[in-house]
């Protein structure tokens, strides 16, 4: 195949093979920001045991006070369950959209494809409160700004590339004979979709889903700029309490928070590899 037939992700994905992943260099500097990521964790996480009532590393004494505190914070959970709610109104959205875009311009040859390609990949390149000040300028012109579906509206569309590319990457790998197979026996196109084609994107639907998901459920910049009091997820408010006081109280429900986030990226790892997916 020429470079000039190459699809726009095509091409991002065979750059990203020939990177020297391998290199001693490229290993020390995963190592340091593996470190970095992880020392403010560890520390919210142990600073969430204080018995006291002011946060303090280390500790000045060790209690679960905190933890069983949680479930009495009405107003945190509420916005937990929003968080859930956007990242599932995020996921459910996805899932057809990057389906279908993914496989329909893979499989048809499409007019302008590429360009289409690059426009779908947007966010990636787009700063996050650039996205957010978009949004709060649109949903406030169409009257709809703070409302619990348009978040999980903006989610969709900043997260989309993620179930792009990892549907992608099982389209890639899909034999065109099994399809041709089919076909040749009788089935109809939708009839080869659903039963040849779809188990084989199964997969990749699941994993982008979970990392969409998963997203969803942390995301802040967008959220900040686009959510109200009404419609506030955790982790901006989360932040909203840190501005004024940062209490045990905060690291416990942050650490739990994380633990939800890290079982999130397990349950991707355990459904599709994340290896893979990142080779992909």
């Amino acid at each position: 195949m020429s470079g000039r037939s190459l699809s726009t992700m095509d091409r991002i994905h065979r750059a990203s093979r020939v990177l020297p992943t391998k290199h001693p260099f490229l290993w020390f500097i995963t190592a340091v920001n593996l470190v970095i990521l992880l020392i403010p964790t560890a520390v919210i996480f142990v600073a969430s045991f204080e018995g006291g009532s002011t946060v303090s590393f280390p500790p000045d004494s060790l209690s679960l006070y905190w933890y069983s505190q949680i479930p009495y914070q009405t107003e945190f959970i509420d916005a937990f369950v929003r968080s859930i709610q956007v990242a599932t109104i995020s996921t459910l959205v996805g899932i057809p959209v990057g389906t279908l875009a993914s496989y329909g311009m893979i499989k048809y040859d499409i007019r302008w494809r590429n360009p289409l390609q690059i426009y779908l990949l947007l966010p990636f390149m787009i700063p996050l409160v650039v996205s957010g000040i978009i949004f709060t300028t649109i949903f406030g012109q169409l009257q709809i700004y703070g409302e619990t579906w348009t978040i999980g509206l903006a989610l969709t569309i900043i997260n989309l590339p993620f179930m792009l590319w990892s549907v992608n990457s099982r389209v890639n790998a899909i034999d065109k004979e099994t399809e041709n197979a089919a076909k040749n026996l009788g089935a109809e196109e939708l009839q080869t979709f659903v039963y040849v084609t779809f188990p084989k994107l199964l997969p990749g639907i699941i994993t982008g889903a979970l990392i969409m998901f998963t997203l969803g459920l942390n995301e802040f910049v967008v959220s900040l700029l686009i959510t109200t009091r009404d419609t506030v997820t955790l982790p901006v408010m989360l932040y909203t309490a840190i501005r004024s006081d940062i209490s045990p109280l905060i690291a416990a429900i942050a650490s739990i928070y994380i633990l939800i986030a890290i079982v999130a990226v397990l349950a991707v790892d355990k459904v599709a590899s994340l290896e893979d997916f990142l080779k992909s």
